[in-house]
């Protein structure tokens, strides 16, 4: 059963990054990408309905690890499409009051919620037979409201809430990115950018030159290690000519990565060895 929701999963994963780089328009890019997993998740309840859970192990499962990085996904691109759709206009402070706001809301929710965070995130699972198994609600458990409408077949008291974490935890990374880029546009206003004669650019993916950059800034070897991400997105992009948009949560994505978190540095070494090889051979 786990391996059908995961390839479904990994399925989803893909159709989601084909859309972040095809699709440059972050509302179009949001619209598509909530469709997309909502197609998924329909799908995932087709499954649960046609394969019924056929012990309490396996309904846990279901409900504390494989639906909520499904609905996660559903949260973090409908929280973007709104966040984005209802951004003010204005000046840079204007903007920045308005994500900073937004990184306040999720410390509220995690201040709301930090008993049963605490539990999630320590790998507890004393009450999982009542947070995860269907027909268990208890009101003590800090429900929340909603959570009387929806079906009773595909829902937990608590799934909603783990989708929540999950999240919130890419929308952090995403409104941090937001306000790095504030700061860099309001560092570099009003500095002329010297370019260069030859202009060299990016070819590979930018996966890969995530994978480089913080592989580059884990071993310290730009200002003698004081140069943050942010310091070093911005040379990249503007001597690659790259956007490297959402660098946190690529970065993300590659650790979570089940095999071959590092694939383009294991590539590098791999060429360069094929190019000493072949050089010692001449």
């Amino acid at each position: 059963m786990s391996d059908n929701y995961n390839q479904l999963y990994e399925d989803l994963e893909e159709k989601l990054r084909m859309i972040d780089l095809e699709e440059d328009n972050l509302l179009k890019k949001s619209e598509q990408s909530f469709q997309m997993v909502l197609i998924a998740i329909n799908q995932l309840r087709e499954g649960l309905t046609k394969n019924p859970l056929d012990s309490q192990a396996s309904e846990i499962l279901f409900f504390k690890e494989i639906k909520p990085k499904f609905v996660s996904k559903l949260i973090y691109h409908l929280s973007v499409f709104n966040i984005e759709t209802n951004k003010p206009n204005g000046g840079i402070k204007v903007r920045r009051k308005y994500y900073q706001n937004e990184l306040d809301k999720l410390k509220r929710y995690f201040d709301d919620n930090l008993e049963f965070y605490r539990y999630y995130r320590t790998h507890s699972n004393y009450l999982d037979h009542k947070y995860f198994v269907r027909g268990k609600q208890d009101i003590r458990l800090t429900l929340d409201s909603f959570f009387f409408e929806t079906d009773p077949n595909f829902s937990t008291s608590h799934d909603f809430k783990v989708s929540n974490i999950l999240a919130n935890d890419l929308l952090n990374v995403y409104l941090e990115d937001e306000l790095n880029k504030l700061s860099l546009t309001d560092l570099n206003n009003g500095k002329s950018q010297v370019e260069p004669k030859v202009k060299i650019t990016w070819t590979d993916s930018k996966v890969a030159l995530i994978e480089l950059m913080y592989a580059l800034h884990a071993r310290g070897v730009f200002n003698h290690g004081r140069a943050d991400l942010k310091e070093i997105s911005k040379c990249m992009e503007d001597t690659f000519g790259v956007d490297l948009g959402q660098y946190h949560r690529t970065f993300l994505e590659i650790r979570i990565r089940k095999t071959g978190r590092t694939k383009f540095l294991d590539s590098l070494h791999e060429s360069l060895i094929r190019r000493m090889d072949e050089a010692d051979e001449k």
